[in-house]
């Protein structure tokens, strides 16, 4: 895939013009100069507790935190986004890997049926920065998830406004983790609910929105995504990787969606739930469609070659 060049990347105009080079080197340091994403996402310990990273058919490796990091310093990645308390406890041994800060993040032990969910801040952008400037760490970009549909929805949407407003202030990229999910949500993998989540991104001024790819009948339909694409504009779609599944059809799954227009992936279970070798390949193979346009099959090749 070719590279993009600075004066091609529309800056946004809430981004003053003298952090305009700030905003530009970290969009190209996050896409590695493609425009395309490949988060590589550490936040599901909060979202989902120690499910995810220990039992049948997930390797030891991952049982620790400092997996994750190894894993986003080995591997060829855009991002790593995780927790701030999480890099100010592992990113001194792990200064190379650039950062994306989640800024919000709940558990998953309240279930929809008992409440609507709600995500508020725990970190700000200034606490961002701060730690920032005192660790000297690589931190690109800051990311919230908004549960459209939630009762509780105005509250996430304003703090994502804010996120975002703040983080371009001071030359910081934004992805939102837009899903829609309450008890007025009755599909939420339909593909026009989708398309208007990633549409309500757009209206609030994300540079990447993450979507669950939609579905019929528990059943991937990647030719839908064309309708999220259309709907967020210049704000661009990257696809949750969801839970583990097969390497094969996973990064199939991943050519398709980018074929149809997305941007990129937001991938955390079907990389660290493996051991370190077989999750750097992973990455690898991820990055390799996402940010040099390899084929599946070739990508799958280079996993084989190097897991």
């Amino acid at each position: 895939m070719t590279k993009i060049n600075k004066r091609d990347i529309k800056v946004p105009l809430d981004v003053p013009s003298a952090l305009r080079a700030k905003y530009v080197d970290n969009y190209l340091a996050a896409t590695q100069q493609t425009g395309r994403l490949m988060l590589f996402a550490g936040d599901q310990k909060i979202e989902h507790l120690n499910k995810d990273f220990f039992g049948e058919d997930i390797h030891l490796d991952d049982s620790t935190p400092e997996h994750l990091f190894q894993i986003a310093s080995k591997a060829r990645i855009g991002i790593f986004a995780t927790q701030l308390g999480l890099i100010a406890r592992y990113g001194q041994d792990y200064r190379n890997v650039r950062y994306l800060t989640k800024l919000n993040s709940k558990s998953n032990l309240v279930k929809t049926e008992q409440k609507d969910p709600n995500s508020p801040n725990i970190w700000t952008v200034e606490e961002v920065l701060d730690f920032q400037k005192n660790s000297g760490l690589k931190i690109v970009g800051v990311g919230y998830t908004v549960y459209l549909g939630s009762e509780c929805e105005a509250e996430m949407i304003r703090g994502a406004a804010k996120m975002i407003h703040d983080a371009h202030k001071n030359g910081l990229i934004t992805v939102l983790w837009m899903y829609p999910r309450g008890k007025a949500v009755q599909d939420e993998k339909d593909s026009h609910l989708i398309a208007g989540a990633a549409g309500v991104g757009a209206c609030l001024g994300t540079d990447f929105v993450k979507i669950n790819p939609p579905k019929i009948n528990g059943e991937d339909k990647p030719e839908l995504l064309e309708q999220a694409v259309r709907a967020a504009g210049r704000t661009k779609v990257i696809c949750a990787g969801g839970s583990s599944t097969d390497v094969r059809v996973f990064l199939e799954r991943l050519y398709a969606q980018i074929q149809v227009g997305t941007s990129g992936n937001a991938t955390g279970r079907n990389i660290h739930q493996k051991g370190l070798k077989e999750a750097v390949a992973m990455c690898n193979a991820i990055s390799a469609i996402t940010f040099d346009g390899k084929s599946s099959q070739d990508a799958f090749s280079l996993y084989e070659q190097q897991k």
